[in-house]
């Protein structure tokens, strides 16, 4: 704990395990539930070069946003609780992740 220098966690580690567990995840990937219908155009893509995830979700910003922060969660030291977490779309689109929600 980096406390005693007035930072709960050093915020090159926080962006660390954000680039490991979703940027270089899923920045410029299609996204796809893993029972979707259009799984002959997932794979069709896949063969062109395509960057394509298939997730256990349906991939709404608001289902992403939970799965990201389970990642986050995961890395996160012991002592150390993640608080919230928002997904940007545009300017005016997110979703947002609350722990307090969550009880």
């Amino acid at each position: 704990s980096n406390v005693k220098y007035g930072m709960v966690i050093d915020s090159g580690d926080l962006k660390k395990i954000v680039k490991e567990e979703i940027v270089s995840v899923f920045d410029h990937a299609t996204v796809f539930n893993k029972n979707t219908p259009h799984v002959e155009l997932a794979k069709e893509l896949q063969t062109r070069g395509h960057n394509i995830l298939l997730v256990d979700y349906q991939p709404t910003s608001e289902m992403m946003v939970i799965d990201f922060t389970k990642k986050i969660k995961a890395r996160l030291p012991e002592n150390i609780k993640l608080h919230s977490l928002k997904l940007q779309e545009t300017a005016t689109s997110f979703a947002e992740w609350f722990a307090n929600d969550q009880d």
